[in-house]
């Protein structure tokens, strides 16, 4: 059921989202999701909880190859778009300000550490706050991801604009983020 409403939330948002058709695509009827997760809303945080960590934890963390990670981050968001777009939805329809990943704090508490060894041992600008070289490292990688404002990648594209895309992420990275 949580994958069908997965599906549904990812292309139609919490609004757009309708019960009937999760309950479909499951193979449930309304009345027991409503049992189960009291309305739409509900299930929709249940969707959201079990693909926080996915959402976080998409690829490892390497805050000592930023390039490598977001490089990577973008070809996660070619294989599992869903996740890119719960967490749009998320942040449209019900975080519009503030911290979206707040409830995985262990984990983000993971990546800052990271980056602060990272800047500790001279490989990050120490000038620059490990949350927010976290958050700009993501926001990097999302230049091509299915809620890019600008331009879309898509799985099926061709191969070599796949390979300019991981060059110019890791390249920007790279230099975005480097001590002086």
């Amino acid at each position: 059921m949580l994958d069908a409403a997965a599906a549904e939330f990812s292309r139609h948002g919490i609004a757009g989202a309708r019960v009937d058709r999760i309950a479909e695509a499951a193979g449930a009827n309304k009345a027991q999701i409503y049992a189960w997760f009291n309305s739409k809303d509900g299930l929709f945080d249940a969707v959201f909880a079990e693909h926080l960590a996915l959402i976080v934890n998409m690829v490892p963390f390497d805050a000592t190859d930023l390039s490598g990670y977001a490089a990577r981050l973008y070809d996660a968001y070619l294989e599992r778009p869903e996740v890119v777009r719960l967490a749009a939805w998320a942040r449209l329809e019900r975080v519009p300000t503030g911290d979206l990943l707040e409830a995985a704090t262990d984990q983000m508490a993971d990546k800052t550490a990271a980056v602060r060894e990272a800047q500790d041992a001279g490989l990050i600008d120490p000038a620059l706050a490990p949350h927010d070289v976290y958050a700009m490292v993501i926001g990097l990688s999302l230049a091509w991801s299915p809620v890019s404002p600008t331009v879309t990648a898509d799985a099926g594209d061709d191969p070599a604009e796949h390979a300019r895309h991981r060059s110019a992420l890791a390249a920007a990275a790279g230099r975005a983020f480097r001590p002086g």
